[in-house]
C-alpha cells in the first residue's frame, strides 16, 4: 500500500511579520491533532543550503552580489533543499512547514529587485518541477509596523533588512498580487493584529487542511 503523502505548507511575508513564532504555533496545532511533521526554511534547510543563506545575507561591501548571482543562489539551495528535505518528508507522509518557499522569491527577486517574473518561473519549473505549496500562509504587515519590529529586535540587519522602504513597498505589492492570482492556495493574514488574532485567522484554513486530510486515512 502506497504512504499516503504529506501536506506542504509555507509561510510567507516580509520582515517582522512574525512567520518563526507562528511557525512554532502551526506545529505545536499539528502535534495536537498527531500529525507527524518538519520545520524547515529557506533559504537553508540543509547544510549546504544553509551555506548558500550565509552568501545570500551577509552584505559584502567589496564584491555586491549581483542580481542574477542572488537570483541562482536562490534556486541552488531550493534545488538542494528539496531533494533533500522537503521532498523525502513529504513522501514519508509527513508535513513540511516551511517559512519562506519560492512566493518569496517572486516577492523579492521579482519584485523588489525588479527581476523578469518569467526567469523566475522558468527556474521554479526547472528546480520544482510539479512540486507547489498546498497551501501558504501570507502574513501581511504594512511597512510602518514592518520598520517598528525591526527595531524591536535590536540586533544587526541582514542585506536584505538593509533595503529601504521603496524596496519593502514592491516586496508587499507583488506578495499581494500573488495572492490575490491564486486565493485558494495563499491565506492572507493580517499579521498586524494581536497575535491571538493573527492565529485565530491561521487555525481556520490549517483546521480545514487537516481535518480533509485526516478523513483521506478512513
Amino acid at each position: 500500500m502506497t504512504k499516503r503523502p504529506g501536506l506542504f505548507l509555507t509561510l510567507e511575508g516580509g520582515e517582522g511579520a512574525g512567520k518563526t513564532t507562528n511557525l512554532r504555533w502551526i506545529t505545536q496545532r499539528l502535534d495536537q491533532a498527531s500529525i507527524p511533521w518538519v520545520a524547515t526554511r529557506e533559504p537553508g534547510g540543509t547544510p549546504l543550503a544553509e551555506q548558500m543563506r550565509g552568501l545570500l545575507l551577509q552584505a559584502s561591501p567589496a564584491e555586491p552580489l549581483s542580481a542574477e548571482a542572488e537570483l541562482l543562489l536562490m534556486f541552488a539551495a531550493r534545488a538542494q533543499h528539496l531533494q533533500q528535505v522537503i521532498n523525502p518528508a513529504l513522501a514519508a507522509g509527513k508535513w513540511v512547514v516551511c517559512d519562506r518557499f519560492t512566493d518569496a522569491t517572486f516577492a523579492y527577486q521579482g519584485g523588489g529587485r525588479g527581476y523578469p517574473v518569467a526567469d523566475i518561473a522558468y527556474l521554479e519549473q526547472l528546480v520544482q518541477k510539479e512540486r507547489r505549496p498546498d497551501a501558504t500562509f501570507l502574513l501581511d504587515l504594512p511597512l510602518d509596523h514592518t520598520a517598528a519590529r525591526l527595531d524591536q529586535r535590536g540586533q544587526q540587519l541582514d542585506r536584505f533588512e538593509q533595503e529601504n522602504q521603496a524596496f519593502f513597498t514592491r516586496v508587499r505589492q507583488a506578495y499581494l498580487a500573488r495572492a490575490e492570482a491564486d486565493p485558494q492556495r495563499v491565506h492572507v493574514i493580517d499579521a498586524a493584529q494581536p497575535l491571538e488574532q493573527v492565529q485565530q485567522q491561521l487555525a481556520q484554513p490549517l483546521d480545514r487542511l487537516m481535518a480533509a486530510w485526516q478523513a483521506e486515512a478512513h
